[in-house]
């Protein structure tokens, strides 16, 4: 797997956009990184950017990027709503794909003393990267902000990690900088109907996890809040008017942003405000939205087993994600930004026409192997589309979990089926790629033959999980045609035919590719396989098809 790392740096700096704008040049400058995001804040004079990338080119980026904040950003002249110690206030590394929280923890302490000794930055290193436990909190590294640095460096106990460690003449323009590897960190602000900040700050004081001191028989003691991996204060945003809770969800599988949502509102109610609307600060992945869309549609007792797409939208709607401005999935969830817009296609990208079209040029492929894996995934979203319309069904509300259970079933069939009309082509591919190789000496023959032969064998095991999956839908339509909405049970019935000739394109794309193996023992163990399967398609369609014209004849 790709080793990729997030980074999402804070700059005290959030209304030059000549600043904005050079440190994030800097940033994409960067040959392997991705710049994300850009999200600057006039009210908290702070900006949040993210970008993403390998390791090596997402250190370099970090240490450039910071170097140039040092160079454009004065702290002794900044000032905003949002706490902050530094002109890079803090660079956090996040674990993506193909890396350990350990692996992480050693880049940020590489990134933190090469900015200690190159750039000659104080630094502390936080979270999973620090050293001592009472620095694992940002809030506690951040204590008494850049105007007590001075103080706070004084002290032995607060020596950076990295760096300086006098206040000097440039200590006191950059500031300190905070650099750790945490987990995926979600920054959010609930809109509130009211422009109290003692209210915002006491719902914020209700749900966060360190909550409150008060005082119980003459002695202080601490009132834990609702919410656990969660920070919270209450503050005025002077540009939309109104109060809001920030937050910042520090473990997303413990306190997802749903939850956060609802504590939120809960809390707010009971002190006669509603909230109206949420803003996410930066990026997020793309499960938190979809894990929200999900529990609303659950509260609901809607069908799960909707398009990601549709889900997504349900959590924008549900959260007020865009009533302070747009908010467009594309450019705010992580995975999407990380797709290549300049990479090759899908053919599932392709309108209808378009694959119909791409399917009868003079290119062998797509062929059969793709176009049966796409019958497949018809009869799968036909399957699906009754259990969605039967979750609904006046009168059947006791049975919406049921339905739903089908229907998420039905939307993996699609996308495993949908990934294997690529895939076949895609092993296509690979058997020409293997035919080309060079054949000049007998080294060269033995490796060709050795390829020739492993793309083979894949190119013949894609259309046998064709065959799988697609007998995989004959589940969803017969409980379908069996319990589903009756006014549906004939869109039920043309799944059968559909997933029939999914699999008897996968067997006969089977045959043709076992021909060429050498390993003749293998070429008749998926040979039997697929006549089993094949088989059983039949059984099952026929089967099907009898029922659903008897349910018509009812």
């Amino acid at each position: 797997m790709k080793k990729i790392i997030e980074c999402v740096p804070n700059f005290s700096e959030g209304r030059d956009r000549q600043v904005i704008d050079r440190i994030a040049g800097v940033i994409s400058g960067v040959e392997g990184v991705k710049l994300l995001n850009v999200d600057p804040g006039k009210a908290t004079h702070r900006t949040v950017m993210t970008f993403a990338g390998s390791p090596e080119a997402v250190l370099e980026a970090a240490f450039r990027a910071i170097r140039t904040a040092a160079e454009c950003i004065d702290m002794r002249k900044h000032h905003g709503e949002h706490p902050r110690i530094g002109a890079t206030d803090v660079c956090p590394l996040i674990p993506v794909s193909g890396v350990t929280m350990e692996e992480t923890v050693e880049y940020a302490r590489q990134l933190a003393r090469r900015v200690g000794e190159e750039l000659h930055i104080p630094v502390y290193c936080y979270e999973h990267a620090a050293f001592t436990e009472n620095r694992r909190n940002l809030a506690v590294c951040r204590s008494g902000e850049y105007e007590g640095l001075e103080t706070k460096l004084k002290d032995t106990r607060w020596k950076p990690d990295f760096g300086p460690v006098d206040y000097n003449e440039r200590t006191a323009s950059t500031g300190l900088t905070v650099i750790g590897a945490r987990d995926f960190l979600i920054a959010v602000n609930f809109n509130l109907n009211t422009t109290s900040v003692r209210r915002a700050n006491a719902i914020s004081f209700d749900v966060r996890e360190k909550g409150r001191k008060i005082v119980v028989d003459g002695i202080e003691t601490v009132q834990p809040g609702t919410l656990r991996h969660c920070k919270a204060i209450g503050w005025f945003i002077k540009e939309y008017g109104m109060a809001q809770v920030s937050m910042n969800l520090t473990n997303l599988g413990v306190t997802p942003l749903h939850i956060a949502f609802d504590e939120v509102c809960e809390k707010a109610l009971q002190r006669g405000i509603r909230v109206t609307g949420t803003e996410l600060v930066g990026l997020v992945p793309k499960s938190t939205l979809v894990d929200a869309g999900r529990h609303f549609l659950r509260k609901q007792q809607r069908s799960l087993g909707l398009p990601e797409e549709e889900i997504i939208r349900m959590a924008v709607r549900s959260m007020g994600l865009d009533e302070l401005k747009p908010f467009d999935p594309k450019t705010r969830i992580l995975e999407y930004l990380l797709e290549d817009p300049a990479g090759e296609k899908s053919l599932c990208d392709l309108t209808c026409r378009g694959f119909a079209l791409e399917t009868a040029s003079e290119s062998p492929a797509p062929g059969g192997g793709s176009v049966s894996a796409y019958m497949g995934a018809l009869g799968a979203s036909l399957g699906t589309m009754v259990a969605n319309l039967s979750s609904h069904k006046r009168g059947w509300d006791e049975q919406w979990e049921y339905f739903s259970q089908w229907a998420e079933k039905g939307q993996d069939l699609i996308s495993r089926l949908l990934h294997l009309v690529d895939e076949d082509t895609l092993s296509y591919n690979r058997v020409m790629e293997a035919f080309s190789m060079p054949r000049e000496t007998l080294r060269d023959k033995e490796i060709r033959a050795d390829a020739i032969e492993k793309a083979t064998l894949y190119a013949s095991r894609v259309p046998l999980e064709t065959m799988k999956t697609a007998l995989e839908v004959f589940d969803i339509l017969e409980a379908m045609t069996d319990k589903g909405n009756p006014n549906s049970v004939t869109d039920a019935g043309v799944g059968a035919p559909a997933v029939l000739g999914a699999v008897k394109g996968g067997y006969l794309n089977v045959l043709i590719n076992i021909g060429g193996l050498c390993d003749k023992e293998m070429a008749r163990s998926l040979r039997e396989e697929a006549e089993k399967l094949l088989a059983q398609a039949k059984e099952r369609e026929n089967r099907l098809w009898e029922h659903v014209k008897a349910k018509i004849n009812q």
